[in-house]
């Protein structure tokens, strides 16, 4: 019978790193298969034959987990020359090797082919968050690809464990984890993977998140900071305000407002989450916010995306980070403790607007919500999160 061992070649430079193969033995024929994995030489473990464990142990451990699992598809396929009884060849070993591994998808090829997809199919959002998801398991993975039926419950837990080591919430492992999961059952509905369900035993639900709002107090204290020489800070305020001012429009819907869908005294426009259309009437507080900068050179209306030469998403994506990490900077000087996002200027709209006793049906219309139980879903989420904060304070007095 066959035998196959791992084997380490070390680079004639010593502080350069040597290349494991696989020796393959039959019949008194030697014969050597390359892999794509390279170590140094004090990471190889002669006596044992195996890869040592030091300072890159995660990447050492990625390493071994693949040759590992080389090295076993080798072994079957030996395994299966010797159930034939027939005679065979270390070169019929090698050649059904060869083969097996051309015919194979790899999971980080297929992710980034997803990705394309889906491009293709004008779905922006879920391209990018493909990639996201690729890039996030390369690092964990260390850019050691792999193909779909080492994708086990094991190496999915590690993963998990990988991205709470790196303080993300559950909600973003859980968000990274449904993204992986749909690509792999797509993978085992096109025949590339068996349905071994690798991800039964990590959290992929969603945890409820605090929903912010700031008074209407806080609003005109940001209103009134004295921003004149800090025009990064003047310009992220102006966003925040106008996206207040429109009750409470998300950035990407402020990002991609035309200057056509201003006529008449209105601003009428399509939310891009839910494709439903609102109608804003236009108030002097917007005119003088989009009076204060040069016309744009595009067919936008605010100076958020700049220029339309393919890359408009990434501008809003730059300019999104930009403002919310500035929005900080914000709250410091207006001496607000709630952490302010552009998802606040919207929380707060709704917050301020029931405070107003402004009845729950307006409200959820004009947050362009589709049903008022998701508006009094949302004003809950406030409220539960104000109380919070109200015991909080009245714990730090005792």
């Amino acid at each position: 019978m066959a035998s196959i061992k791992l084997k380490f070649r070390a680079h004639a430079d010593n502080t350069r790193e040597g290349a494991l193969y696989f020796q393959v033995i039959h019949d008194r024929v030697v014969k050597q298969v390359k892999t794509n994995y390279h170590i140094y030489e004090y990471e190889w473990d002669k006596q044992r034959g195996d890869i040592v464990k030091d300072d890159r142990h995660e990447a050492l451990k990625i390493i071994r987990d693949k040759v590992l699992w080389e090295q076993r598809k080798l072994e079957q396929i030996v395994k299966s020359f010797e159930n034939t009884c027939k005679p065979y060849t270390v070169e019929d070993i090698i050649r059904r090797y060869k083969e097996s591994e051309s015919d194979k998808t790899s999971v980080f090829e297929y992710m980034r082919h997803q990705s394309e997809r889906m491009k293709k199919f004008s779905r922006v959002r879920t391209s990018e968050t493909y990639l996201q998801t690729l890039n996030s398991f390369m690092k964990f993975r260390n850019g050691v690809d792999l193909y779909f039926d080492m994708l086990n419950a094991d190496i999915i837990e590690q993963y998990e464990s990988y991205m709470r080591a790196n303080n993300l919430s559950r909600n973003t492992t859980s968000f990274y984890m449904r993204i992986l999961r749909c690509i792999y059952n797509r993978a085992v509905e096109e025949g590339l993977a068996k349905q071994t369900d690798p991800f039964k035993r990590v959290y992929t639900g969603v945890d409820k998140t605090a929903k912010r709002a700031i008074t209407l107090k806080e609003i005109r204290r940001i209103k009134e900071l004295d921003l004149t020489d800090k025009p990064d800070l003047d310009y992220t305020r102006d966003m925040f305000l106008f996206s207040f001012y429109l009750r409470g429009m998300s950035f990407i819907d402020l990002a991609y407002l035309r200057k056509k869908d201003l006529a008449n005294g209105y601003i009428t426009y399509i939310r891009k989450k839910t494709g439903q259309q609102l109608t804003i009437r236009w108030e002097r507080s917007m005119r003088e916010i989009v009076d204060k900068y040069p016309e744009n050179p595009t067919q936008y209306l605010l100076p958020i995306i700049t220029s339309q030469d393919g890359t408009e998403r990434k501008q809003y994506l730059n300019k999104i980070l930009f403002v919310n990490r500035k929005l900080k900077q914000i709250a410091r000087l207006a001496k607000i403790s709630t952490p302010l996002t552009m998802y606040v200027s919207r929380h707060s709209w709704a917050s301020i607007a029931k405070s107003k006793n402004v009845p729950l049906s307006v409200i959820s219309e004009g947050m362009g919500h589709d049903n008022e139980e998701t508006t009094r879903i949302y004003l809950a989420a406030i409220q539960t999160n104000r109380i919070d904060e109200a015991n909080s304070r009245i714990l730090k007095e005792l």
